[in-house]
Order: structure tokens, then sequence, then C-alpha cells
């Protein structure tokens, strides 16, 4: 979809495989590129550091295990590398399963911008921070460039397959590949800002009955009209840093992650929110009376916006059946999570669990174009139904998806064959040795809040 004369921009560089967006999906994806072979890899990030939502809202990857009585670990590979990393300088504990996803690997955010330019400096990806998609030059079958803008002006990328992990699956939009758009068949979920505060009370809390006396007490504010807070539910959780929190609370409903005027007021309206939820809680939370906000998320969290429309679809009855597929390139046990308005206008969360503690398998065509060989989407805007992204979409399995496009985009061009006609044994088989996960493990996780059970068998990069 050509918007710019094409033929006025100067070529950057050529490179095997372009990855746009920064996020877990394509810094993960990077990597395994890589690490799998591709002789050279360029990062495309519009932000000032790598990670996207890792490092722009949240402090916790769910997804690396299933949320059962026996937990297993479903989630390895390039994850693992990252998690190591973290755990390697103090980085990291694990959360218990209080809120209903399973057990979460709680990490520093800021540590983990450290690790992910480690990790991808170290692995030899060429990485272009503070840059935007522009424009795709080619057709939507068949890609050949994108034009990208810095400081330094427009500029044109020219590579030979393109990995789409922008989230708002931008690639896509900008190429003309066929893509769903959250809220058109179902409302799309909610949106939140993230806030943390210093100075908490973390003992004080705890004994006055933690998570139960803080639910107690966002209903009873709600009910009496006191703060107008935009739910009963929230999650308040410890940092790795002594004395902070950090939230899952904020809900901002009925705006488009797509469209410039609804992401601003989308933002200022979760600003707000933000510090209503400070008032609440240096008022009827025992432990935050001397407390205070430190940090936003640097960008509003967005759920859901632009999706595939791949040559697979998950589905809700994929998740909650245990599906199994022969192309199969990683597993999910994580419940589908949803976040979204009530009918009363209040902000519910709606969960389902895969029964018997099981996974389902993701399969690779569900980040494949239909009409399209040269391209792979990793990330939030995989194909898949609302339902079943409500559940594929932690960052455990992002990070798994960046991982199983990353090397199918090194073994396409190894065996010069297109990325639909790749050898999904050869495809598994790399990503087994590589440490990812493809089926459910017999044995029940070791968890234990001071403990990481990681891989460090991954090869390393060439």
């Amino acid at each position: 979809m050509d918007i710019l004369d094409h033929d006025r921009i100067p070529l950057h560089h050529e490179t095997d495989v372009l990855v746009l967006g920064g996020g877990s999906a394509g810094c993960s994806a990077a990597l395994a590129a890589r690490m799998s072979g591709a002789a050279s890899v360029t990062l495309v990030e519009r932000a000032g550091f790598p990670g996207g939502i890792s490092t722009q809202a949240l402090d916790t990857f769910y997804g690396f295990f299933t949320p059962g009585d026996e937990p297993r670990k479903v989630a390895g590979g390039i994850g693992d590398r990252v998690v190591d990393a973290l755990d390697a300088v103090g980085a990291i504990f694990l959360r218990p399963n209080t809120y209903g996803a399973g057990t979460g690997v709680n990490y520093n955010p800021e540590r983990l911008k450290l690790v992910w330019d480690e990790l991808l400096n170290e692995a030899g990806v060429r990485t272009l921070l503070h840059t935007h998609l522009v424009d795709v030059e080619g057709s939507a079958d068949s890609p050949e460039a994108v034009v990208v803008w810095s400081k330094a002006g427009f500029s044109r990328i020219r590579a030979r397959v393109f990995i789409d992990a922008t989230g708002d699956a931008d690639f896509c939009h900008r190429s003309g590949i066929a893509c769903e758009t959250a809220g058109e068949k179902e409302p799309a979920q909610t949106m939140t800002t993230t806030f943390r505060m210093a100075n908490v009370d973390l003992e004080a809390y705890r004994q006055a009955g933690g998570k139960q006396m803080l639910m107690k007490e966002m209903a009873r504010a709600v009910d009496e009209g006191v703060h107008p807070l935009p739910r009963k539910e929230g999650s308040v959780h410890r940092m790795n840093v002594p004395g902070c929190i950090s939230t899952v609370a904020v809900r901002v409903a009925g705006f488009c992650a797509t469209d410039p005027e609804d992401l601003t007021a989308a933002e200022q309206e979760g600003r707000r929110q933000a510090f209503i939820y400070e008032a609440f809680l240096r008022d009827r939370v025992v432990g935050f009376a001397e407390s205070r906000i430190i940090g936003l998320s640097s960008s509003i969290g967005v759920r859901e916006s632009r999706r595939l429309e791949g040559r697979y679809r998950l589905t809700r009855g994929d998740c909650l059946g245990r599906a199994t597929f022969d192309d199969k390139v990683l597993v999910c046990g994580a419940p589908i999570e949803d976040h979204r308005r009530s009918e009363g206008g209040g902000e519910e969360t709606h969960w389902a669990y895969i029964p018997d503690n099981g996974v389902y398998e993701v399969p690779y065509r569900c980040f494949l174009p239909k009409e399209n060989a040269r391209t792979l989407v990793a990330g939030r805007c995989f194909s898949a139904t609302h339902d079943a992204h409500a559940s594929c979409r932690s960052m455990a399995q992002t990070m798994a998806m960046g991982h199983a496009c990353g090397a199918a985009a090194a073994l396409s061009l190894e065996d010069d064959v297109a990325l639909p006609d790749l050898s999904m044994p050869r495809l598994q088989d790399l990503l087994r040795r590589q440490g990812a996960v493809l089926e459910m493990p017999e044995s029940v996780a070791d968890i234990r809040p001071d403990g990481w059970a990681g891989n460090q068998s991954t090869p390393t990069i060439p």
C-alpha cells in the first residue's frame, strides 16, 4: 500500500529478517532468527527501549505455568533465556496464584530493558529504536520493503522475510493483509494504565488481610460512592523493590486503540483513574496511608486491537477442548481472562479454565497470512477469536510465538522454501532443541518463591 514516493526515499539497508515491533514477541523473534542461523536480522521499535508492554506497563510474566493445583511449566526457550538473565541478577521472584491466572514471574521492568538490550546485542541483532513504521512497499501477497521514519527522516529497509510483531498488526494493515479489528464481532477488552506506589507498609497490609481486605474496601468504596472507582476488583502486588507495589486496577473501556483521538482520550482517562485509586488506597487500605504514586505505565496497556485473519483462527473451543494440531509450535495453559464492560456499565473479568489443568496446542498456521508467503505475525495480533486471544495473549506465550516465528523465518531462508511450505517436523525439532515446550510436561513444576526452574541449555548464537 504505497502512500509515499518510494523512489525518492533512500535505502537504509537490506536484511534477511525484518521484525517490526520490539515487544516480548518481536524481541524473541529477532533472537530466535539469529539463534537459528539467519545471517542478518533487524528489529524496528518505536520506543526508546525494547520490551513493549513487558517494560512499558507490566512487571509480571504469566503463562509459564498452568494455574491448577499441580502446575506444569509449559513455556521455555527464549522465554527461559530472558528469565534466566533476570534471575542471575536477583531481579525476579515467583508470585503465587492469588488472582487466578497461575503463578507469575515477577520481574524488575527497568532491569528487563537492559536484559533485552544485552540479549539483542549479544545475538548480533541490528536494533533501531525511536523508529516508526510508516509504509510498506510492494503488495499484500509480496511485500518488498518498509518505509520507516526516525529523527534522520524517511528511509527504506528491504527484507527477505517480514515478521509483524507490532501488537496492532500495523505491518499487515499497511500491506493490505486481511485483519479483524477488535470490537467488530465481540466487545473489545478494556485497556489499563498501570501504576506503581512507593512507601507501602506491606507487612501491615498483609496482617490486615491483604487481597481480601482490599476487595472488601473497594466494594465498599463503590457502594458508598466515596471514591469513584471504575470497578470493585483489582490487583495490587508487591514488586522487586522493597516497599513498592504495582497494580492492574484501572479499566478504560469504549475506545479504539488504533484511532489516535480515541487513544489520546484513553491515555488521559487512564491517568485520571490512577490518581483516583491513589486517593482510595491512601484513605481506605491499611499500609497505604503514607504511600504515593511514583510511576505510571509509559503507555496505556492495550489488550487487543487488530488481529490477523490467518490460515487458521484459534477458537474458544480449541482452548477449552484441549485441541491438538500437527503443526503445533507452542502450548498454552492460561485460562480465558476476558476484561470487559458489564451490561450494567461496570467492569468485570470473565474467566474460563482449561479442563483438568490441561493445555492446548497452538498451530503454526495462526501466524501465517492467507495469501502471503514472506510474512509471519507474532504476538497479540496473531490469528484468533476474541475468547481464544484472551487466553493466549500471556507474555510467556507471546515470547513462544516470537521464538517459533523467528526460527521459522531462519529455516525458510536456509531451506529456500516459502514460509507456508516449511517442514513442520524440522521446525518442531529445532524448537525442542532450543528449549521450547511443545507438549504437556509429565512432572509437576517445582515452584518456590525464591527459585526459578529455567533452561540453561539454549544453543549459542552463531
